[in-house]
């Protein structure tokens, strides 16, 4: 199989972190929940995981960093603890289900969308400043669109954020382990990514990034190992978001994943990415009625490519490519406001996109498939 899904789910990962999960599974107990070695073993490792996230994503501490089962239960906390109901707030054109789905489950919110022209970052950029005012609760973008891989402004878009007063959420699913994230610099509310996709660790993990002075709302109450007899959660982070059993395996074989990608580094990995999504492009673009639909400016692309094939039904055509071995994604890929935005909604597209592990071989595999099944 030529896997060239990554941006749902990294399949192939560094061996370390499946070994790191088996350890963790003979050797963790509960962090914070007893003095004896496997439960101090537990802590020593969560707390391991933490500074390496810290580190990498430009956390003020180690203990801003909360643990979580995905992105999508990271963005919950975050839009949650900001947004209530009748607000207003400002989101791009290209948000992810796990943004728009939340924040239509809130009674009444108003949500302006901010879109430029198609991948125009300028344009973007012009449109949340036009957008943004007094009345906005907050600002919530993806740093990476996961259908089209184009990186958004997101270093424009915080800075009008802080000028303005205004909260900023932001998604790092696509961008995480790939391009540089710092919640720091940002001055970001939160920032809510994977642990499954470009940091490479293992599914049934997430991290949300928690900026200074927020109070996030617990979606969850229950134990934490510390302040035991007070019955309200604890006003301290992490334990404020982290009721119950930790995932220990998963925060384990997470550690092993973001310790690959510091020492690969994550500039290193956005070149792998983009030049084998330039190759597949590149390859594509030469089969008659294959239409590829990303930025035209390098510097606002990643390894992620949607296309279309003339008169083929995506789901179908992406199926067939299955059937020969070739796994990726058809359709609207959970983000129909970003298919609204680039004029997809009613085809939607194939995804291809890559990780640190996809070869060019692999990737030139795609093209020679496509051909073959569109020739049927």
């Amino acid at each position: 199989m030529i896997y060239l899904d990554c941006a749902a789910t990294a399949l192939q990962k560094p061996p370390e972190v499946a070994q790191a999960m088996i350890a963790a599974l003979r050797q963790c107990a509960s962090p914070g929940r007893g003095s004896y070695p496997a439960s101090a073993r537990a802590a020593e490792v969560a707390f391991q995981c933490r500074e390496a996230l810290a580190q990498l994503l430009g956390a003020n501490s180690p203990e801003q960093v909360v643990f979580t089962s995905n992105a999508t239960h990271a963005l919950n906390i975050a839009i949650r603890s900001l947004v209530q109901p009748g607000d207003t707030v400002v989101i791009s054109g290209y948000e992810h289900n796990a943004v728009t789905r939340t924040l239509a489950s809130i009674p009444e919110v108003s949500i302006k969308v901010a879109v430029g022209g198609l991948f125009d970052r300028a344009g973007d950029l012009e449109a949340f400043a036009r957008q943004t005012d007094e009345n906005t609760k907050a600002v919530i973008c993806t740093h990476v669109s996961n259908v089209f891989g184009y990186i958004l402004p997101i270093d424009g878009i915080a800075s009008l954020c802080r000028e303005r007063g205004v909260p900023l959420i932001v998604d790092a699913s696509q961008s995480a382990g790939i391009l540089p994230v710092s919640a720091k610099r940002w001055g970001a509310a939160y920032v809510g990514l994977p642990g499954h996709k470009g940091l490479c660790g293992p599914q049934g993990t997430g991290v949300l990034i928690c900026g200074a002075g927020q109070t996030p709302v617990p979606p969850l109450t229950g134990g934490t190992g510390s302040s035991s007899l007070d019955q309200q959660m604890p006003d301290f982070l992490p334990d404020r978001l982290e009721a119950g059993t930790h995932n220990m395996p998963g925060i384990a074989g997470l550690l092993a994943g973001v310790r690959f990608i510091s020492r690969t580094g994550t500039d290193a990995i956005a070149r792998h990415e983009r030049r084998l999504s330039d190759r597949m492009a590149g390859e594509l673009s030469l089969i008659p009625g294959v239409r590829v639909i990303r930025p035209e400016k390098p510097e606002l692309r990643t390894g992620v490519l949607s296309f279309v094939a003339e008169g083929q039904d995506c789901e179908v055509l992406g199926e067939a490519l299955a059937a020969r071995g070739v796994a990726l994604r058809a359709g609207l890929h959970c983000a129909p406001l970003a298919h609204r935005t680039a004029g997809t909604l009613e085809t939607g597209t194939i995804r291809a996109s890559v990780s640190p592990f996809t070869t060019p071989g692999e990737a030139d595999v795609l093209a020679e498939t496509l051909r073959r099944c569109l020739e049927k």
